[in-house]
């Protein structure tokens, strides 16, 4: 008889997860919402619960005799797969430590007690707590709790300080909004597979971005342009950083800044693979190590060691208004052997304030940087 995975999600960003399960033999059930729920129609059942409904969710994966919960690229559901897994006793991370992941200032605190590095911050719920703070422009304020560059505002004075603690409140789920000391320089994320407490290193990825106020990813790129020094640095970093927020199963996506005289900081660490297609493509394209499975093993106790089978370039390229040139790729994708895959989601192209505003990618595999 084939084992049961619960998938906590159902949009297009679980649908890699959906299908490797499948192609691995597992009978897969889904919980989410019904409007965006594309893999309703793949998995073998469904059922319309918010994903944060970790009670309802928990009732129907006892009844469901489930065998192991996951999801992938959602900060939002991973305390919901902590939850199940802890209250029936497969693996995963512990709920306290899910939530701390998904909480900005929660792991904040946990990087400062632990002494990782990491910008200085404040939270709070309305502009009005700040007026006592002694604000260092520039700053970043962003959600407690989202991801996707929503709701994020860079910000230089104190007329637009309140504007911006206003947007990153109405985002976040807890109503509060995280203040912080606005760090210049270099971004990249980092791919890590945790088993029972033990650290495995993937991939560490060049990041592209709008400039300021909002920051949206417009490419990434696999392996990043580092010294041997700095990726041992960067891994010694993560593991501690996540030993600090009791992470201890399953994928983690790692956020840094690299200044201009060296020093890195965590900016923030998400208990799930990274999204924009990091971990369900990007990470197997550069190193052949299929990062959904592994996802998918460890929640079912099955973990086998990360082995790296290839040495690629890989990288996603998002179309906007911004990135107009990309939709010449799109268009023509069968001239370009690297291109792996493309599409373009929507007509109109627009200057985009978060990821959801981009108009389709191309994803490439190559023998070096793939350069447009």
């Amino acid at each position: 008889m084939s084992k049961t995975l619960a998938i906590i999600g159902a949009s297009y960003l679980q649908r890699p997860l959906v299908e490797r399960a499948k192609q691995m033999g597992l009978r897969t059930i889904c919980f989410a919402w019904a409007e965006g729920a594309v893999c309703r129609d793949i998995c073998d059942a469904f059922y319309p619960i918010s994903i944060t409904e970790k009670e309802e969710i928990l009732q129907v994966c006892r009844q469901e005799h489930i065998d192991g919960v996951c999801t992938i690229a959602s900060d939002v559901a991973a305390p919901t797969v902590a939850y199940v897994a802890e209250q029936m006793g497969l693996t995963g991370n512990s709920y306290e430590a899910a939530v701390r992941a998904n909480n900005k200032f929660a792991m904040r605190n946990a990087f400062m007690a632990a002494g990782v590095p990491c910008p200085a911050y404040h939270v709070c719920q309305n502009a009005d707590e700040m007026e006592k703070v002694d604000v260092q422009f520039p700053v970043i304020v962003k959600p407690t709790d989202r991801s996707g560059s929503l709701g994020i505002t860079k910000v230089s004075n104190e007329a637009d300080l309140r504007r911006a603690i206003t947007i990153a409140v109405a985002h976040s789920f807890e109503h509060e909004a995280l203040v912080e000391q606005f760090i210049e320089g270099r971004e990249i994320s980092v791919e890590f597979i945790s088993y029972g407490g033990k650290h495995y290193p993937l991939q560490i990825t060049d990041k592209v971005t709008t400039e300021a106020p909002h920051f949206v990813e417009l490419a990434h790129h696999q392996p990043a342009e580092l010294t041997e020094e700095q990726y041992k640095a960067i891994y010694a970093l993560t593991q501690k950083a996540l030993n600090a927020l009791g992470v201890t199963n399953g994928a983690s996506h790692s956020e840094y800044k690299i200044t201009a005289t060296g020093e890195i900081y965590v900016m923030e660490i998400g208990a799930r693979m990274g999204g924009d297609f990091i971990g369900s493509d990007l990470v197997r394209l550069s190193t052949g190590y299929d990062f959904v499975q592994g996802v998918i093993q460890v929640a079912l106790g099955q973990f086998e060691k990360p082995v790296r089978t290839l040495c690629k370039y890989s990288g996603v390229y998002f179309l906007s208004a911004d990135t107009a040139r990309v939709k010449d790729y799109i268009d023509h994708k069968d001239a370009y052997p690297e291109i792996v895959m493309a599409e373009q989601t929507c007509e109109t192209l627009r200057h985009v304030n978060c990821s959801s505003e981009r108009s389709g990618y191309f994803i490439y595999q190559a023998d070096h940087k793939f350069k447009i």
